[in-house]
């Protein structure tokens, strides 16, 4: 009776576990769809509109808010300025983290748990509290206002995951590889480019995507440290703090928009982190 009852169980099991994975892909994907879909009705609906229940399922394609922004002194400059922010934010933590991760899983040396525990730290003081040092050393080292600057505080920032996320990518691919490539005549430079680094390109993608994305909703030190050079964010803000809910919504979906567009074309290196064949 007991191993009849056990095999009437289990086809239940993975019923009801199967059920629990759907349901809890369909609330993950509602999480981030439905915000994205009422940020796209509201930006594309009329202003009378913005606050009408209910809904329309389809937006009425009313572009006034967007051309509202296109035409809006200084926006652009501010896209722009957080396009070179984020991509400089990119390249640094990269060309940063990359090393950094590669060293942690090669290399024993003194002191290497207490490293990857400072890195980790590093993002254990908030941001606010270091934001007038900042200012006054900007402001004497003539940082301050710039694009260089900004993106030196985003590198920060983003630094601790580009290290965490290529640590665990060099982790995975085995020593006998590199040894191997060495046997054979390479040194470990070209060892490591031409052998490792092709394997670990989506996790770099990965890293990529996150130091763009930090760089992109980061706020704070964009508000702090910049006054002419504002990024989109902190342009935003302060631009719209005052304006009318169907501009704020505007506002919003073309901050979300760039991220979302980066995000698409680099997802083929995302897939291929986890395995996934990009069709």
């Amino acid at each position: 009776m007991t191993a009849v009852a056990t095999e009437v169980a289990a086809p239940d099991a993975r019923k009801a576990g199967r059920w629990l994975y759907v349901t809890s892909v369909v609330l993950l994907c509602a999480w981030v769809i439905v915000p994205l879909y009422f940020l796209l009705i509201n930006t594309l609906s009329a202003p009378e509109d913005v606050q009408s229940y209910p809904k329309a399922f389809f937006p009425a394609f009313d572009m006034g808010s967007l051309s509202f922004f296109v035409t809006f002194n200084g926006m652009i400059d501010a896209l722009l300025n957080s396009i070179m922010v984020a991509g400089l934010t990119m390249i640094l933590s990269i060309a940063i983290g990359e090393p950094a991760g590669y060293a942690l899983s090669r290399f024993d040396f003194p002191g290497k748990e207490l490293f990857r525990l400072l890195i980790l730290l590093t993002r254990a003081f908030p941001l606010p509290l270091l934001a007038l040092p900042l200012a006054v050393m900007f402001i004497r080292t003539g940082l301050d206002d710039t694009i260089i600057g900004l993106a030196l505080v985003h590198t920060t920032l983003a630094i601790p995951f580009a290290v965490l996320i290529t640590f665990s990518l060099f982790s995975g691919i085995p020593m006998e590889l590199e040894e191997a490539a060495w046997t054979l005549g390479c040194t470990r430079l070209t060892a490591f480019t031409k052998v490792v680094l092709p394997l670990i390109l989506p996790g770099i993608a990965a890293s990529a995507i996150f130091a763009f994305v930090i760089s992109w909703n980061e706020v704070f030190a964009a508000a702090v440290l910049t006054i002419e050079n504002r990024t989109l964010t902190a342009f935003l803000l302060v631009k719209l703090s005052e304006a009318p809910i169907h501009l704020k919504f505007a506002g919003g979906f073309i901050l979300v928009l760039p991220a979302l567009i980066f995000i698409f074309a680099v997802r083929k290196y995302l897939f291929a982190m986890w395995g996934i064949a990009n069709r």
